[in-house]
């Protein structure tokens, strides 16, 4: 009875706000593109249970070295530990993968990002993955309308990875008019009351935009022109890094128990992981300045 009440109120509501705001549809229309991309590849991935897939998943994620490197190596390749974790899910959710396996996918995604900094900071590169949604859209659909499983499959993959990037692409251009008036250097505070600021700025940043590769780009160029302090830039990285989170839970929440609980795992680790940085933060700066005059960065 209550769902009854409330829905049509929540309908109400969302149509006013996408009569307000061009912004806001745009970034609506993202999510709702996301999560039907996220059902699509999990439709796809349910027709292989059984299949190849699972013999090739089974072999790379049998141990937790392999999970690893399987999701560091993805997210180098794809430069988006974003997708590797929806992915991740997906398969979960489809048993394809043990939650051991997702969790060391996830964790290796989290090493693999790292590639996404260098090319940043080394060669200002960044391989825009929307860039694919069109062309895997329409091989997709063709492929939809074969009579073969398999090929039905790989369509459902396809367009399920293509509405995934076009749903990203949305939130990012919907969330433009703030990340274009982000000024770092307006918050620029010393001591733990402003790694804590920083950090709530990473995340918040993060979440905004839908990318924390994009967020590493902001951090980086502000420090290269001195807007930041150095403390305050790995702070906005570690809040960048719980941030990214978002798109895993986004992505849970069409799935079942075992695909949230990859998501919570995902969330934990890496909040886990930016109180241990933040904590030893100074230990930390020791140790990469340490690192950086070895190898002559």
């Amino acid at each position: 009875m209550l769902n009854k009440i409330i829905l049509p109120i929540l309908l109400m509501i969302l149509a006013y706000s996408l009569w307000l705001s061009h912004d806001f549809t745009q970034i609506a229309a993202g999510v709702a593109i996301f999560l039907f991309g996220v059902l699509s590849l999990k439709h796809g991935f349910q027709n292989f249970t059984g299949g190849a897939l699972e013999k090739i998943l089974r072999i790379c994620t049998d141990r937790i070295w392999k999970s690893l490197s399987f999701g560091l190596v993805s997210t180098t390749l794809m430069q988006s530990s974003s997708l590797v974790s929806v992915l991740a899910i997906s398969f979960l959710s489809v048993g394809l993968l043990d939650l051991a396996s997702g969790i060391g996918i996830i964790f290796g995604a989290n090493l693999g990002a790292t590639a996404s900094a260098w090319l940043i900071a080394g060669f200002g590169l960044k391989v825009k993955i929307a860039n694919y949604a069109m062309p895997m859209l329409i091989f997709g659909v063709l492929l939809l309308f074969q009579n073969n499983k398999a090929f039905k499959a790989i369509g459902s993959i396809l367009v399920g990875m293509g509405f995934l990037f076009l749903g990203i692409h949305y939130m990012k251009e919907g969330f433009a008019v703030f990340r274009d008036t982000i000024n770092l250097a307006e918050y620029t505070i010393p001591g733990l009351k402003g790694l804590l600021i920083f950090i709530l700025i990473g995340v918040t940043t993060t979440v905004i935009i839908q990318s924390s590769d994009a967020t590493m780009a902001i951090i980086i160029t502000a420090l290269a022109v001195h807007q930041i302090s150095y403390e305050n830039s790995l702070a906005l990285a570690i809040g960048a890094n719980i941030g990214t989170t978002i798109t895993a839970i986004l992505s849970a929440i069409g799935v079942n128990v075992e695909g949230k609980r990859l998501a919570a795992a995902h969330l934990i680790f890496n909040v886990i992981t930016a109180c241990v940085a933040l904590l030893m933060m100074q230990q930390f700066i020791m140790a990469v300045d340490y690192l950086a005059r070895i190898v002559h960065i």
